[in-house]
Protein backbone atom coordinates (compact mmCIF):
# COMPACT_ATOMS: atom_id res chain seq x y z
CA UNK A 1 0.00 0.00 0.00
CA UNK A 2 3.04 2.10 0.43
CA UNK A 3 3.88 2.13 -3.30
CA UNK A 4 -0.11 3.12 -3.93
CA UNK A 5 0.60 5.66 -1.82
CA UNK A 6 3.63 7.15 -3.40
CA UNK A 7 2.56 6.74 -6.87
CA UNK A 8 -0.78 8.61 -5.74
CA UNK A 9 1.38 11.52 -4.67
CA UNK A 10 3.49 11.46 -7.48
CA UNK A 11 0.44 11.78 -9.68
CA UNK A 12 -1.09 14.57 -7.84
CA UNK A 13 2.27 16.79 -7.81
CA UNK A 14 2.71 16.04 -11.60
CA UNK A 15 -0.60 17.63 -12.10
CA UNK A 16 -2.47 14.72 -13.30
CA UNK A 17 -6.33 14.96 -12.05
CA UNK A 18 -7.14 13.78 -8.98
CA UNK A 19 -9.83 11.50 -10.20
CA UNK A 20 -7.42 9.53 -12.55
CA UNK A 21 -4.51 9.69 -9.53
CA UNK A 22 -7.01 7.81 -7.78
CA UNK A 23 -7.63 5.63 -10.14
CA UNK A 24 -4.12 4.63 -11.95
CA UNK A 25 -2.82 4.36 -8.30
CA UNK A 26 -5.63 1.75 -7.57
CA UNK A 27 -5.24 0.13 -10.29
CA UNK A 28 -1.38 -0.03 -9.71
CA UNK A 29 -2.43 -1.98 -5.79
CA UNK A 30 -4.16 -4.65 -8.10
CA UNK A 31 -0.78 -5.09 -10.65
CA UNK A 32 1.20 -5.75 -7.18
CA UNK A 33 -1.43 -8.47 -5.85
CA UNK A 34 -1.71 -10.70 -8.68
CA UNK A 35 -3.21 -13.17 -6.93
CA UNK A 36 -6.47 -10.84 -6.85
CA UNK A 37 -8.90 -10.74 -10.14
CA UNK A 38 -8.46 -8.17 -12.09
CA UNK A 39 -12.26 -7.90 -13.21
CA UNK A 40 -12.70 -6.70 -9.30
CA UNK A 41 -11.89 -2.99 -10.18
CA UNK A 42 -14.48 -2.78 -12.90
CA UNK A 43 -16.81 -4.30 -10.27
CA UNK A 44 -16.02 -1.49 -7.59
CA UNK A 45 -16.19 1.22 -9.78
CA UNK A 46 -20.21 0.23 -11.17
CA UNK A 47 -20.91 -0.64 -7.69
CA UNK A 48 -19.88 2.70 -5.96
CA UNK A 49 -21.91 4.44 -8.07
CA UNK A 50 -25.15 1.90 -7.32
CA UNK A 51 -25.95 2.82 -3.91
CA UNK A 52 -29.07 4.22 -3.67
CA UNK A 53 -28.33 6.81 -0.91
CA UNK A 54 -26.12 8.43 -3.67
CA UNK A 55 -28.94 9.27 -6.09
CA UNK A 56 -29.45 12.26 -3.67
CA UNK A 57 -25.96 13.69 -4.51
CA UNK A 58 -27.60 14.51 -8.55
CA UNK A 59 -30.90 15.42 -7.47
CA UNK A 60 -29.14 17.96 -5.29
CA UNK A 61 -27.02 19.50 -7.95
CA UNK A 62 -29.42 20.10 -10.63
CA UNK A 63 -32.15 21.83 -7.82
CA UNK A 64 -29.12 23.80 -7.22
CA UNK A 65 -28.85 24.68 -10.52
CA UNK A 66 -32.37 25.00 -10.99
CA UNK A 67 -32.93 27.37 -8.13
CA UNK A 68 -29.69 29.41 -9.47
CA UNK A 69 -31.70 29.96 -12.70
CA UNK A 70 -35.18 30.72 -10.75
CA UNK A 71 -33.74 34.06 -9.93
CA UNK A 72 -33.42 33.25 -6.43
CA UNK A 73 -29.27 34.43 -5.84
CA UNK A 74 -30.06 38.04 -6.83
CA UNK A 75 -33.02 38.36 -4.06
CA UNK A 76 -30.63 36.52 -1.46
CA UNK A 77 -28.08 38.95 -2.36
CA UNK A 78 -30.45 42.10 -1.59
CA UNK A 79 -31.24 40.45 1.98
CA UNK A 80 -27.50 39.84 2.56
CA UNK A 81 -26.71 43.64 1.80
CA UNK A 82 -29.76 44.49 4.45
CA UNK A 83 -28.42 41.62 6.93
CA UNK A 84 -24.66 42.45 7.02
CA UNK A 85 -24.68 45.90 5.34
CA UNK A 86 -24.09 47.91 7.95
CA UNK A 87 -20.93 46.37 9.65
CA UNK A 88 -17.72 47.55 8.41
CA UNK A 89 -15.69 45.54 5.84
CA UNK A 90 -18.38 46.40 3.13
CA UNK A 91 -18.95 43.92 0.61
CA UNK A 92 -16.96 41.53 2.70
CA UNK A 93 -19.42 41.29 5.37
CA UNK A 94 -22.21 40.79 2.43
CA UNK A 95 -20.82 37.92 0.80
CA UNK A 96 -20.43 36.45 3.96
CA UNK A 97 -24.22 36.54 4.73
CA UNK A 98 -25.04 35.40 1.00
CA UNK A 99 -22.84 32.29 1.27
CA UNK A 100 -24.99 31.39 4.65
CA UNK A 101 -28.00 32.26 2.72
CA UNK A 102 -26.84 30.05 -0.46
CA UNK A 103 -26.60 27.14 1.78
CA UNK A 104 -29.80 25.67 0.55
CA UNK A 105 -29.77 26.70 -2.58
CA UNK A 106 -25.97 25.34 -4.02
CA UNK A 107 -24.50 23.37 -1.39
CA UNK A 108 -20.87 23.44 -3.47
CA UNK A 109 -18.17 25.66 -1.68
CA UNK A 110 -16.67 25.62 -5.16
CA UNK A 111 -20.02 26.87 -7.48
CA UNK A 112 -20.83 29.56 -4.67
CA UNK A 113 -17.12 31.08 -4.47
CA UNK A 114 -17.07 31.69 -8.26
CA UNK A 115 -20.55 32.70 -8.57
CA UNK A 116 -19.98 35.37 -6.49
CA UNK A 117 -16.58 36.21 -7.00
CA UNK A 118 -18.42 37.17 -10.44
CA UNK A 119 -21.09 38.77 -9.06
CA UNK A 120 -19.13 41.06 -5.86
CA UNK A 121 -15.32 40.64 -6.68
CA UNK A 122 -15.55 43.52 -9.66
CA UNK A 123 -17.19 46.02 -7.47
CA UNK A 124 -15.32 45.05 -4.21
CA UNK A 125 -12.00 45.95 -6.25
CA UNK A 126 -13.74 48.93 -7.56
CA UNK A 127 -14.46 50.23 -4.31
CA UNK A 128 -10.52 49.85 -3.32
CA UNK A 129 -10.14 46.36 -1.60
CA UNK A 130 -6.73 44.72 -2.14
CA UNK A 131 -6.95 41.75 -4.74
CA UNK A 132 -5.58 39.19 -2.22
CA UNK A 133 -8.12 40.72 0.69
CA UNK A 134 -10.93 40.18 -1.61
CA UNK A 135 -9.98 36.58 -3.16
CA UNK A 136 -9.56 35.66 0.59
CA UNK A 137 -12.89 36.48 1.70
CA UNK A 138 -14.61 35.53 -1.31
CA UNK A 139 -13.19 32.07 -1.03
CA UNK A 140 -13.79 31.34 2.58
CA UNK A 141 -17.15 33.18 3.53
CA UNK A 142 -17.96 29.99 0.86
CA UNK A 143 -17.16 27.35 3.39
CA UNK A 144 -20.57 28.28 5.23
CA UNK A 145 -22.25 26.25 2.30
CA UNK A 146 -21.21 22.92 2.28
CA UNK A 147 -22.02 22.70 5.99
CA UNK A 148 -25.49 24.13 5.62
CA UNK A 149 -28.48 21.25 4.32
CA UNK A 150 -27.83 20.51 1.69
CA UNK A 151 -24.30 19.57 1.54
CA UNK A 152 -22.95 16.94 -0.75
CA UNK A 153 -20.25 16.41 1.81
CA UNK A 154 -22.48 14.87 4.36
CA UNK A 155 -24.52 12.80 1.61
CA UNK A 156 -21.09 11.18 0.98
CA UNK A 157 -19.78 11.29 4.12
CA UNK A 158 -23.23 9.66 5.74
CA UNK A 159 -23.18 7.15 3.09
CA UNK A 160 -19.64 5.75 3.52
CA UNK A 161 -19.88 6.02 7.29
CA UNK A 162 -23.37 4.43 7.35
CA UNK A 163 -24.67 7.79 9.72
CA UNK A 164 -27.78 9.51 9.71
CA UNK A 165 -27.90 12.02 7.04
CA UNK A 166 -30.82 13.80 8.59
CA UNK A 167 -28.92 14.08 11.98
CA UNK A 168 -25.78 15.53 9.53
CA UNK A 169 -28.16 18.06 7.98
CA UNK A 170 -29.45 19.13 11.64
CA UNK A 171 -25.70 19.40 13.03
CA UNK A 172 -24.27 21.34 10.02
CA UNK A 173 -26.85 24.87 11.14
CA UNK A 174 -24.90 25.93 14.53
CA UNK A 175 -21.51 25.59 13.54
CA UNK A 176 -22.13 27.66 10.45
CA UNK A 177 -23.63 30.19 12.48
CA UNK A 178 -20.20 29.97 14.45
CA UNK A 179 -18.25 29.84 11.27
CA UNK A 180 -20.42 33.47 10.38
CA UNK A 181 -19.58 34.85 13.24
CA UNK A 182 -15.98 34.12 13.35
CA UNK A 183 -15.18 34.94 9.20
CA UNK A 184 -17.59 38.61 10.33
CA UNK A 185 -15.06 39.14 13.13
CA UNK A 186 -12.09 38.82 11.24
CA UNK A 187 -13.43 40.88 8.44
CA UNK A 188 -14.34 43.47 11.08
CA UNK A 189 -11.13 43.83 12.53
CA UNK A 190 -8.92 43.71 9.43
CA UNK A 191 -11.30 46.27 7.56
CA UNK A 192 -10.97 48.70 10.35
CA UNK A 193 -7.23 48.84 9.74
CA UNK A 194 -7.45 49.17 6.19
CA UNK A 195 -10.25 51.59 6.41
CA UNK A 196 -13.12 49.92 4.37
CA UNK A 197 -16.16 51.80 5.02
CA UNK A 198 -19.98 49.46 6.11
CA UNK A 199 -21.57 48.48 2.16
CA UNK A 200 -25.03 50.85 3.67
CA UNK A 201 -24.15 54.24 5.28
CA UNK A 202 -27.68 54.01 6.80
CA UNK A 203 -30.08 50.88 8.32
CA UNK A 204 -32.40 49.97 5.99
CA UNK A 205 -36.71 50.50 6.46
CA UNK A 206 -38.50 48.50 7.81
CA UNK A 207 -40.47 48.34 4.33
CA UNK A 208 -37.25 47.98 2.73
CA UNK A 209 -36.26 44.51 5.24
CA UNK A 210 -39.60 43.31 4.75
CA UNK A 211 -39.19 43.21 1.34
CA UNK A 212 -35.84 41.26 1.16
CA UNK A 213 -37.10 38.97 3.66
CA UNK A 214 -40.14 37.98 1.49
CA UNK A 215 -37.76 37.46 -2.10
CA UNK A 216 -35.02 35.31 -0.17
CA UNK A 217 -38.05 33.40 1.66
CA UNK A 218 -38.14 30.79 -0.42
CA UNK A 219 -34.30 29.94 -0.43
CA UNK A 220 -34.38 30.42 3.43
CA UNK A 221 -37.27 27.50 3.40
CA UNK A 222 -35.35 25.39 1.84
CA UNK A 223 -33.17 23.97 4.21
CA UNK A 224 -36.17 23.92 6.76
CA UNK A 225 -38.33 22.10 4.60
CA UNK A 226 -35.60 19.63 4.14
CA UNK A 227 -35.17 18.71 7.55
CA UNK A 228 -38.77 18.87 8.34
CA UNK A 229 -39.34 16.03 5.89
CA UNK A 230 -36.89 14.14 6.91
CA UNK A 231 -37.36 14.38 10.64
CA UNK A 232 -41.47 13.78 10.16
CA UNK A 233 -40.59 10.47 7.84
CA UNK A 234 -42.45 12.08 5.07
CA UNK A 235 -39.35 11.52 2.65
CA UNK A 236 -36.05 9.42 3.11
CA UNK A 237 -32.45 10.95 2.36
CA UNK A 238 -32.30 9.33 -0.94
CA UNK A 239 -35.85 10.81 -1.71
CA UNK A 240 -35.14 14.24 -0.21
CA UNK A 241 -32.94 14.97 -4.05
CA UNK A 242 -36.24 14.29 -5.74
CA UNK A 243 -38.41 16.83 -3.55
CA UNK A 244 -35.83 19.50 -3.86
CA UNK A 245 -35.60 19.02 -7.85
CA UNK A 246 -40.08 19.18 -7.20
CA UNK A 247 -39.65 22.38 -5.28
CA UNK A 248 -36.55 24.15 -7.22
CA UNK A 249 -39.07 23.86 -10.35
CA UNK A 250 -42.21 25.19 -7.98
CA UNK A 251 -40.15 28.02 -6.76
CA UNK A 252 -38.96 28.83 -10.72
CA UNK A 253 -42.02 28.32 -12.36
CA UNK A 254 -44.69 28.96 -10.05
CA UNK A 255 -43.26 31.72 -7.55
CA UNK A 256 -40.93 33.59 -9.99
CA UNK A 257 -42.32 33.21 -12.89
CA UNK A 258 -38.45 33.13 -14.52
CA UNK A 259 -37.89 29.18 -15.11
CA UNK A 260 -38.20 29.15 -19.09
CA UNK A 261 -37.45 26.15 -21.16
CA UNK A 262 -34.09 28.06 -22.15
CA UNK A 263 -33.16 28.44 -18.37
CA UNK A 264 -34.55 24.88 -17.52
CA UNK A 265 -31.72 23.76 -20.57
CA UNK A 266 -29.43 25.47 -19.23
CA UNK A 267 -29.77 23.59 -15.80
CA UNK A 268 -29.83 20.34 -16.62
CA UNK A 269 -26.76 21.18 -19.39
CA UNK A 270 -24.65 22.37 -16.13
CA UNK A 271 -25.92 19.67 -14.00
CA UNK A 272 -24.39 16.55 -16.46
CA UNK A 273 -20.80 18.32 -15.91
CA UNK A 274 -21.31 18.53 -12.55
CA UNK A 275 -22.60 15.27 -11.67
CA UNK A 276 -20.04 13.45 -14.28
CA UNK A 277 -17.41 14.81 -12.33
CA UNK A 278 -18.27 13.98 -8.76
CA UNK A 279 -19.48 10.52 -9.65
CA UNK A 280 -16.53 10.10 -11.96
CA UNK A 281 -14.52 10.76 -8.76
CA UNK A 282 -16.83 8.56 -6.22
CA UNK A 283 -16.40 5.49 -8.92
CA UNK A 284 -12.94 5.32 -9.30
CA UNK A 285 -11.75 6.27 -5.43
CA UNK A 286 -13.98 2.53 -4.82
CA UNK A 287 -10.40 1.15 -6.35
CA UNK A 288 -7.98 2.67 -4.28
CA UNK A 289 -10.68 2.21 -0.48
CA UNK A 290 -10.19 -1.92 -1.79
CA UNK A 291 -6.56 -1.54 -1.09
CA UNK A 292 -7.00 0.43 2.01
CA UNK A 293 -9.53 -1.82 3.96
CA UNK A 294 -7.66 -5.01 2.03
CA UNK A 295 -4.28 -4.22 3.71
CA UNK A 296 -6.05 -3.22 6.96
CA UNK A 297 -4.36 0.17 7.07
CA UNK A 298 -7.69 1.35 9.28
CA UNK A 299 -6.73 -1.17 11.82
CA UNK A 300 -3.39 -0.43 11.99
CA UNK A 301 -3.90 3.34 12.05
CA UNK A 302 -6.60 2.67 15.08
CA UNK A 303 -3.93 0.62 17.01
CA UNK A 304 -1.21 3.01 16.37
CA UNK A 305 -3.68 6.00 18.02
CA UNK A 306 -5.42 3.74 20.43
CA UNK A 307 -2.02 2.65 22.38
CA UNK A 308 -1.56 6.58 22.73
CA UNK A 309 -2.50 8.81 25.77
CA UNK A 310 -4.03 11.23 23.86
CA UNK A 311 -7.62 10.42 24.24
CA UNK A 312 -10.78 11.25 22.01
CA UNK A 313 -10.07 15.23 21.78
CA UNK A 314 -5.86 14.52 21.35
CA UNK A 315 -6.41 12.18 19.05
CA UNK A 316 -9.43 14.33 17.07
CA UNK A 317 -7.22 16.79 16.91
CA UNK A 318 -4.83 15.40 15.67
CA UNK A 319 -6.79 14.45 12.58
CA UNK A 320 -7.78 17.83 12.25
CA UNK A 321 -4.12 19.20 11.83
CA UNK A 322 -3.67 16.05 9.43
CA UNK A 323 -6.53 17.04 7.46
CA UNK A 324 -5.38 20.41 6.94
CA UNK A 325 -2.45 19.73 5.84
CA UNK A 326 -3.85 16.84 3.89
CA UNK A 327 -5.78 19.95 2.18
CA UNK A 328 -2.84 21.74 0.33
CA UNK A 329 -2.88 18.76 -1.96
CA UNK A 330 -5.83 16.96 -1.69
CA UNK A 331 -9.55 18.17 -2.74
CA UNK A 332 -11.81 17.79 0.23
CA UNK A 333 -14.09 15.81 -1.88
CA UNK A 334 -11.24 13.06 -2.07
CA UNK A 335 -10.32 13.45 1.72
CA UNK A 336 -13.97 12.52 2.90
CA UNK A 337 -14.12 9.38 0.54
CA UNK A 338 -10.75 7.92 1.28
CA UNK A 339 -10.22 9.04 5.06
CA UNK A 340 -13.62 8.43 6.56
CA UNK A 341 -13.47 4.89 6.16
CA UNK A 342 -9.55 4.90 7.87
CA UNK A 343 -10.58 7.66 10.78
CA UNK A 344 -14.13 7.27 11.50
CA UNK A 345 -13.93 3.52 13.23
CA UNK A 346 -10.80 5.12 15.09
CA UNK A 347 -13.03 7.53 16.35
CA UNK A 348 -15.86 5.45 17.72
CA UNK A 349 -13.45 2.84 19.31
CA UNK A 350 -12.65 5.82 21.43
CA UNK A 351 -16.39 6.67 22.42
CA UNK A 352 -16.83 9.39 19.82
CA UNK A 353 -20.03 10.64 18.47
CA UNK A 354 -20.40 9.91 14.53
CA UNK A 355 -22.24 13.05 14.12
CA UNK A 356 -19.67 15.28 16.16
CA UNK A 357 -16.65 13.27 14.15
CA UNK A 358 -18.86 14.28 10.89
CA UNK A 359 -18.97 17.62 10.92
CA UNK A 360 -15.62 18.46 12.34
CA UNK A 361 -14.29 15.93 9.52
CA UNK A 362 -15.95 18.45 7.10
CA UNK A 363 -15.82 21.14 8.50
CA UNK A 364 -11.74 20.59 8.33
CA UNK A 365 -11.34 19.28 4.93
CA UNK A 366 -13.57 21.66 3.25
CA UNK A 367 -10.63 24.01 4.51
CA UNK A 368 -8.78 22.59 1.89
CA UNK A 369 -10.57 24.07 -0.75
CA UNK A 370 -8.97 27.58 0.06
CA UNK A 371 -5.52 27.24 0.32
CA UNK A 372 -2.93 26.25 -1.94
CA UNK A 373 -1.40 24.42 -3.87
CA UNK A 374 -4.48 22.85 -5.36
CA UNK A 375 -7.20 24.41 -3.77
CA UNK A 376 -10.36 24.42 -6.06
CA UNK A 377 -12.32 27.44 -4.59
CA UNK A 378 -8.91 29.13 -4.33
CA UNK A 379 -8.49 28.67 -8.26
CA UNK A 380 -11.64 29.64 -8.93
CA UNK A 381 -11.49 33.09 -7.27
CA UNK A 382 -8.41 33.91 -8.42
CA UNK A 383 -8.44 33.38 -12.00
CA UNK A 384 -11.52 35.47 -12.26
CA UNK A 385 -10.22 38.76 -10.13
CA UNK A 386 -6.80 37.64 -11.82
CA UNK A 387 -5.20 37.96 -8.41
CA UNK A 388 -1.64 36.26 -7.90
CA UNK A 389 -2.09 33.06 -5.78
CA UNK A 390 0.65 34.84 -3.27
CA UNK A 391 -1.14 37.67 -2.85
CA UNK A 392 -4.17 35.81 -2.15
CA UNK A 393 -2.13 33.22 0.19
CA UNK A 394 -0.81 36.30 2.19
CA UNK A 395 -4.11 37.81 2.96
CA UNK A 396 -6.04 35.49 3.13
CA UNK A 397 -4.43 34.26 6.94
CA UNK A 398 -6.97 35.85 9.03
CA UNK A 399 -9.64 34.41 7.28
CA UNK A 400 -7.58 31.01 7.61
CA UNK A 401 -7.11 31.50 11.54
CA UNK A 402 -11.04 32.13 12.15
CA UNK A 403 -11.92 29.13 10.55
CA UNK A 404 -9.41 26.91 12.07
CA UNK A 405 -10.40 28.37 15.25
CA UNK A 406 -13.70 27.20 15.15
CA UNK A 407 -13.07 23.99 13.69
CA UNK A 408 -10.73 23.24 16.92
CA UNK A 409 -13.42 24.79 19.07
CA UNK A 410 -15.94 22.28 17.59
CA UNK A 411 -13.68 19.31 18.76
CA UNK A 412 -13.67 20.34 22.19
CA UNK A 413 -17.45 21.58 22.93
CA UNK A 414 -19.58 18.82 21.13
CA UNK A 415 -22.41 19.99 22.44
CA UNK A 416 -22.46 23.18 19.29
CA UNK A 417 -22.97 19.78 16.99
CA UNK A 418 -24.82 18.19 18.71
CA UNK A 419 -27.30 20.48 20.10
CA UNK A 420 -29.31 20.67 17.24
CA UNK A 421 -29.56 16.65 16.07
CA UNK A 422 -30.25 15.68 19.76
CA UNK A 423 -33.36 18.56 19.88
CA UNK A 424 -35.37 18.04 16.32
CA UNK A 425 -34.33 13.87 16.31
CA UNK A 426 -34.37 12.71 20.07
Amino acid sequence: MLVVAIAFSVFVLLGMPVAFAIGVSGAIFFVLNPDLPFTIPVQLGVSQTQNFALLAIPLFILAGNLMNSAGITEKLLNLASVVAGRLRGGLAQVTIALSAFMGGVSGSAIADAAMQSRMLGPEMLRRGVSKGYAAGILAYSSILTPIIPPGIGFIIYGTIGQVSIGRLFAAGFVPAALLWIALSVAVTVTARRRGYPPERATAPSLGEAAAAFRGGIWALLFPILLLAGLRSGVFTPSEIGAVAVVYALFVGVVVHRRMGRREMAESLEGSVGDVGSTMFLIALSAIFAYGIVYERVPDTISAAMLDTSFGLNGVMLMIVLFLLVAGFFIDATVLIILLTPIFLPLVLDLGGDPVHFGVVFIVAATIGNFTPPVGAAMYAVCAILKCPIADYTRESMPFLAAVAFVAVLLIFIPEIVLSLPNLVFG
